[in-house]
């Protein structure tokens, strides 16, 4: 560690050369000051260099864990570095099982490759569910016919047999137009593509490729809100600060037409495109005393920060419960690299109520 002392000292350094700079040529003036100087600004930068958290993984999570590192920066008075990144839960969990960050967002389970990945590198984790997502099928305001679809038609319309056979509205439906539809979804590093293939096509990353897929769910909604022929899948939360540019579709899994919502999620009605999401915290990062803080303030406010960027909070038992896992250093998954569909709000807090992980 450079002392601050000779940092500080740099100053003085400087002085004294100035005072001496009339006995040295021209070019040796210029050089020895700019060698000192940049000498003296890097070990300023050193001697007072913040304690960094980094976080990447999941754009569907990126919302909430960016709101919470931010509220807690100011808390901390700016004393801690808090950098979240986005590259989808697949690259996350890629940096995070090589050991390169501390903390994963993720908009799914661990699974069973990442398991593996992160026990060949000795990389022990802590997994914490930190709130719900409605995973929202949306189309353009214009379309007046697809405002209802089944599991069904949405299978008929996403899998992979129906890549250049599939391209008209009327082939999914014959009430509906004689149109090209036009397909944006998750890119494939994504926990949302991973989930929507699987809940929908019924195998994970099982899925037509003549579809425009980005991390960024900006742009999916940009796309969906630029053409009324256009459908595509991303977070609720996107959906919700966009309500003015795109419309959800009602899905329809043998109970009836159902929209994403708070109600329709914590009731589990909502079906099969509820999911929980995710943080993973890296055991070892878990000692450091930066980031022990910011999982706890994570938890103590996720009630709250959750529902300011428009996601729907889990009960605050199970933020709890999770403090208290957190603070036991309970490793492992619950899911056993397995994925979560149709799981709901209280067959999730049931599962975490186990006193060991499936994978410990």
């Amino acid at each position: 560690m450079v002392d601050h002392t000779l940092a500080a000292g740099c100053s003085n350094a400087i002085t004294l050369l100035e005072d001496k700079m009339l006995q040295f040529p021209h070019y040796l003036k210029y050089l020895s000051f700019t060698v000192l100087l940049f000498v003296c600004n890097y070990l300023a930068t050193v001697a007072h260099a913040q304690p960094t958290i980094k976080i990447d993984g999941s754009s569907t999570v990126y919302p909430i864990t960016k709101i919470v590192a931010d509220q807690f920066q100011i808390t901390k008075n700016n004393t801690v570095a808090t950098i979240v990144d986005i590259s989808g839960s697949g690259g996350g969990f890629k940096k995070f099982c090589r050991g390169e960050i501390d903390i994963v967002n993720a908009s799914r389970p661990i699974l069973r490759d990442e398991i593996q990945q992160c026990r060949n590198s000795g990389i022990q984790y802590i997994e914490i569910p930190i709130a719900y997502d409605a995973l929202t099928v949306a189309i353009n305001p214009a379309n007046n016919w697809s405002t209802q679809m089944t599991a069904i038609e949405l299978k008929k319309m996403w899998e992979p047999a129906a890549q250049g056979q599939i391209t008209q509205w009327n082939q999914i439906n014959p009430a509906w137009p004689n149109e090209p539809f036009i397909l944006y979804g998750a890119d494939e590093d994504s926990g949302t593509f991973d989930y929507f293939t699987e809940a929908i096509v019924g195998q994970a990353k099982s899925i037509r490729k003549d579809f425009t897929q980005s991390e960024n769910d900006n742009y999916l909604v940009d796309g969906v809100a630029s053409n009324k022929n256009a459908i595509g899948f991303f977070g609720v939360g996107y959906y919700i600060e966009n309500q003015n540019r795109v419309t959800a579709v009602a899905i329809n899994n043998g109970k009836g037409a159902i929209l994403p919502s708070a109600d329709t999620v914590e009731d589990g009605s909502y079906q099969p495109l509820s999911r929980p999401v995710f943080i993973y915290v890296n055991i070892k990062s878990a000692d450091k005393p930066e980031v022990k803080e910011f999982v706890d303030f994570y938890l103590k406010n996720a009630l709250l920060l959750v529902k300011e960027v428009k996601f729907f909070p889990l009960p605050p038992r199970a933020y709890k419960t999770m403090l208290e896992h957190f603070n036991s250093k309970r490793v492992g998954t619950i899911f056993n690299g397995k994925s979560a569909i149709g799981l709901t709000i209280d067959e999730l807090i049931r599962r975490e109520g186990r006193l060991q992980y499936e994978n410990y």
